[in-house]
């Protein structure tokens, strides 16, 4: 059997278009990022649940079924306090019996409330982390993205040197 060519783009050139868009993506979000003393700490306040909603969302996956199913049903538990401060977390889930069962199980949550300051904006994060440690995680995570996609894109242009460089000897 003969081999033949398509009109395929290599794999490789793919991973550099996305390295590109993940150091405009990590750049963009890196430099939003408000510093720490931005967020005023409104200490751990307990959450329980008390709705559960679908939503509609963009379907993430691959291939035929992202194509035939653009969207996809969620779920979201809503979360609120009830020490008058009103207080309101939402967690995503994809089933509708789990999200169900979180509010008739009604588990409360423990969660910091950070609020934005100068504006009515606020948080939740996790208990065991402050203002100092989640916008440090949010850097971490951001310069973790734009390290690996400009180790990517430094990879690829040693690679097409010694290619080239090959070719020339040959």
């Amino acid at each position: 059997m003969k081999n033949q060519k398509t009109n395929k783009p290599p794999i490789s050139l793919l991973l550099l278009i996305l390295s590109f868009a993940c150091i405009y993506v990590g750049l963009k979000n890196f430099f939003t990022i408000p510093s720490s003393v931005s967020y005023e700490d409104k200490g751990i306040h307990t959450f329980l649940p008390y709705q559960v909603l679908p939503s509609q969302v963009k379907n993430t996956s691959g291939g035929r079924s992202s194509r035939l199913h653009p969207t996809k049903t969620v779920y979201f538990v809503y979360y609120k306090t009830n020490d008058g401060t009103n207080y309101v977390w939402k967690y995503q889930t994809a089933y509708k019996t789990s999200a169900e069962n979180k509010v008739s199980e009604c588990i409360s949550v423990q969660r910091r409330v950070l609020k934005i300051k100068n504006t009515n904006e606020y948080i939740t994060i996790n208990p065991e982390q402050t203002a100092e440690s989640y916008t440090n995680n949010k850097r971490k995570l951001y310069g973790f993205i734009i390290g690996f996609s400009i180790s990517y894109i430094i990879i690829y242009i040693i690679v097409w040197i010694i290619i080239i460089y090959k070719k020339q000897l040959t």
